[in-house]
C-alpha cells in the first residue's frame, strides 16, 4: 500500500476500504504511531461522526459472583492466585440483580450485564443467572448482556432464550502476548467462545486491556483480531495496577499512548462501538477528550472492579456538555 496521509486514510475508510492484517504496512503503522495525537483524534472523529453521529452507547454491569476465580490472569483482583483482598460472595439473588437493572434502566442506561468470576458459570449458579435474566426480560426494557466465562453453545442458546442479546468475552491482548498474561486458558479458547456465542445468535462484546506491558504491535494485532471476528462492541480498558497482582508494579501508560490507542482502534474498527471501560482515569478529563471522537461508548455506573468508576449522572452531564446523547430518538446522525 502506498504511503498515505491521515486525510487520505480517513477518506479511504469512509469510502468502504478497511485496514487488514494483509494491508497494514509499516508506513501506515508509522503514520498512526507518530502523527500528532490530537490530529489522529480529529480524523477519528470524522469516522465516528459518519457511523454514529452524536450517539453514545451506555452500558453498566453488576458483579453477580465475586472472587476465587480459578484462572491466573495477571491483572485480575479476583484470581485465587493473587492476594488482593477483593470481595468474595456467591451468586446474588434475582431480587438484588433485578433492582440494579431497574435502577440502571431508570437512569437511562442502554444495556445491563451480569458478570461473574470464574472459568465458566455452571450448574446451579448458571440456573440462577437464567432465572434472573427471565425475570428482568419480563419486566424491563433495558438491553441484557452477560459475561460468564468460557461457556458453550448450548448455554448461549439458553441465555438467548432467557432474553440476553449480547455476550461479553474479552480477548484481553494480542494472540502473541496472551501467554504472558494468562496460562490457564488460551487465546483460541476465547475465540472459540466468541464464535459459539455468535453461532447461537448473540452479538458479542470483546476487547481488552492496554498497559499490560504489551508492544504497539500487540495493540495493532488485538484490534485486527477483533475486526476479523466482526466484533461491534469493543471495550478498551487501561490497566490500573492492583496491589497483590503480578502486575502491581507495572508502569502506568501515558495519557498520549492511551488516547492514541483509542484512535488506532477507531481506524481499524470504524463501525464498532469502541467503548471506554475500566481505567478511564488514565485519560485526560477521565475520557472526555476521547468520547465522541475515537470512542463511541462508555461502561458507566458504580460497579467497575477497580477504583475510579464514574457515576451515570456524571457521564450523562459530560455527554450533554459535548453535544452527545445516548438516546437514539435524540441523535442527529450526520453522514
Amino acid at each position: 500500500m502506498a504511503k498515505m496521509t491521515l486525510d487520505e486514510l480517513t477518506d479511504k475508510i469512509l469510502g468502504g476500504w478497511r485496514l487488514t492484517r494483509e494491508n497494514l504496512d509499516a508506513d501506515t503503522k508509522d503514520l498512526l504511531l507518530h502523527c500528532d495525537v490530537e490530529d489522529l483524534l480529529d480524523h477519528a472523529e470524522k469516522l465516528e461522526k459518519h457511523y454514529f453521529g452524536n450517539l453514545v452507547d451506555l452500558c453498566s454491569i453488576i458483579n453477580g459472583k465475586s472472587g476465587r476465580c480459578s484462572e491466573d490472569c495477571k491483572y485480575c483482583a479476583q484470581s485465587h492466585c493473587h492476594h488482593t483482598g477483593c470481595d468474595e460472595y456467591p451468586f446474588l439473588s434475582t431480587e438484588e440483580i433485578y433492582e440494579a437493572g431497574k435502577a440502571n434502566e431508570e437512569a437511562g442506561v442502554n444495556r445491563f450485564a451480569i458478570v461473574t468470576a470464574g472459568r465458566a458459570l455452571k450448574g446451579k449458579d448458571f440456573e440462577k443467572a437464567l432465572d434472573a435474566y427471565r425475570y428482568m426480560h419480563a419486566r424491563l426494557h433495558i438491553g441484557l448482556c452477560a459475561s460468564m466465562g468460557l461457556l458453550d453453545e448450548d448455554q448461549f442458546v439458553q441465555l438467548k432464550e432467557a432474553g440476553v442479546t449480547r455476550y461479553h468475552c474479552n480477548l484481553e491482548t494480542s494472540r502473541e502476548n496472551f501467554p504472558n498474561i494468562c496460562t490457564t486458558h488460551t487465546f483460541d479458547d476465547k475465540v472459540k467462545v466468541i464464535k459459539a456465542a455468535q453461532k447461537a445468535g448473540l452479538s458479542v462484546c470483546s476487547g481488552g486491556i492496554i498497559g499490560l506491558g504489551e508492544s504497539w504491535d500487540d495493540r495493532f494485532s488485538m484490534a485486527l483480531s477483533l475486526a476479523e471476528l466482526g466484533i461491534k462492541s469493543i471495550p478498551v480498558n487501561v490497566l490500573m495496577p492492583i496491589p497483590g497482582t503480578p502486575l502491581e508494579h507495572q508502569p502506568q501508560i501515558s495519557e498520549e499512548d492511551a488516547m492514541r490507542t483509542f484512535g488506532i482502534f477507531r481506524f481499524i474498527n470504524p463501525e464498532a462501538n469502541v467503548r471506554m471501560a475500566g481505567g478511564r482515569g488514565a485519560l485526560p478529563q477521565s475520557g472526555a477528550t476521547v468520547i465522541g471522537r475515537a470512542a463511541s461508548a462508555y461502561i458507566t455506573g458504580n460497579m467497575l472492579t477497580t477504583a475510579g468508576a464514574t457515576t451515570i449522572d456524571k457521564d450523562k452531564k459530560v455527554l450533554a456538555k459535548l453535544g452527545l446523547t445516548n438516546k437514539q430518538k435524540e441523535a442527529v446522525l450526520t453522514r
